[in-house]
């Protein structure tokens, strides 16, 4: 589809990723039309997404060989959802030669239940790369402050990391220097470095429904008029940030090494106002070698009718300083939205691996 919105996307430097994954997309061959019509290269998952797809009767003989083989829960999860991601990394393993190991990623993420647990994270980081044992998977590790430390354990390990949950500046500068000293010790180890990935993945909607929400509450015309501005200036900031912290001696070492630039992820792009063009979160955020995970809504919304007009983020960088002042001014707190945001992320998806949880259960005890 080359004269198609997502393939001018590609184009400007986006890569499209698809921020969903299920059995029956890949028993139907649906990965294989997108990557062919809707120019998508790579898949991130989360337990939201894998608690809805345990729903489909296209696990059904898995779970019953599994529950003969005496599986408990957790075995059967871990499974399941790794068999899923193989699959689809086989999928997209031509994507990921044709792009030299940048594209054709498809992402896991450890149990949210770890989310405050370094030590569990690591373990469970290199138990699932070892389960996937593809190259082009992601492990996604959530950028809390325990995850810190695991994000650089796991790459010094060599293993490619997808960072997920962060929504503050400060936060992704953390991310992005746990990603450098992990680089550091992989390379005093001898892994070669040129075979580590990793991508950062920015919430950007999430942060203008809560914002919004404060906006609301303050109601005058000022604070009313920054409404749906927040989460796009913040993405906007955080690529600045991204270009500052790889232009630094410290990351030219590196890249000198071997190594790779850890990649700007826009995540959270679904549009949660419907009065809001339902593709802002894309054409708005359009930059040279970042990705844009969308769901399938937007995706399609994209393709039809989505207008990408080259780069609207580096050119942008004083209007979203300035957004972000003007928020403050108001009395918006920058810092408790986005602990805010960490918290309840994490709890939703602990939330998402609890039905997860149950939906198997009641499978295997069916099954048995």
């Amino acid at each position: 589809m080359t004269n198609s919105p997502t393939a001018a996307l590609s184009e400007a430097g986006v890569s499209i990723w698809l921020d969903d994954l299920s059995r029956e997309r890949l028993v139907t061959g649906d990965l294989e039309r997108l990557i062919a019509e809707r120019n998508v290269v790579g898949v991130t998952t989360n337990p939201t997404i894998f608690a809805a797809a345990l729903k489909s009767d296209t696990y059904h003989d898995h779970l019953h060989e599994l529950a003969v083989a005496g599986a408990d829960v957790d075995t059967a999860i871990f499974d399941i959802t790794t068999d899923d991601v193989r699959a689809a990394a086989d999928v997209f393993r031509p994507v990921y030669d044709r792009t030299g190991g940048v594209d054709g990623r498809v992402s896991i993420e450890v149990a949210p239940g770890l989310a405050r647990d370094t030590a569990g994270t690591i373990a469970e980081a290199k138990a699932l790369w070892a389960k996937v044992d593809r190259p082009n998977a992601l492990i996604k590790i959530p950028a809390t402050v325990e995850g810190l430390d695991a994000i650089t354990a796991a790459t010094a390990a060599g293993i490619s990391v997808n960072i997920t949950l962060i929504f503050s500046l400060d936060r992704y500068r953390d991310v992005i220097h746990a990603y450098f000293t992990g680089l550091e010790q992989a390379n005093a180890a001898g892994i070669d470095l040129s075979t580590i990935h990793s991508v950062a993945s920015f919430f950007v909607s999430r942060v203008d429904t809560e914002i919004d929400k404060r906006l609301t509450a303050i109601g005058t015309p000022e604070a009313l008029a920054l409404k749906s501005k927040a989460g796009v200036a913040n993405a906007r900031l955080a690529y600045q940030l991204f270009e500052e912290e790889f232009a630094t001696e410290r990351a030219t070492a590196l890249l000198d090494a071997g190594a790779n630039r850890q990649r700007p992820l826009w995540a959270s792009t679904g549009v949660k106002d419907p009065a809001l063009p339902d593709t802002l979160y894309v054409t708005d955020l359009v930059a040279a070698g970042v990705v844009n995970t969308m769901p399938e809504k937007t995706l399609e919304a994209t393709f039809d009718h989505g207008v990408v007009e080259g780069d609207t983020v580096t050119g942008a960088y004083a209007d979203a300083g300035a957004v972000l002042d003007a928020l403050g001014a108001l009395g918006v707190d920058y810092d408790d939205v986005t602990l805010t945001l960490e918290n309840e992320g994490v709890d939703k998806f602990i939330v998402s691996w609890g039905e997860l949880i149950d939906s198997v259960r009641t499978a295997l005890e069916a099954a048995r």
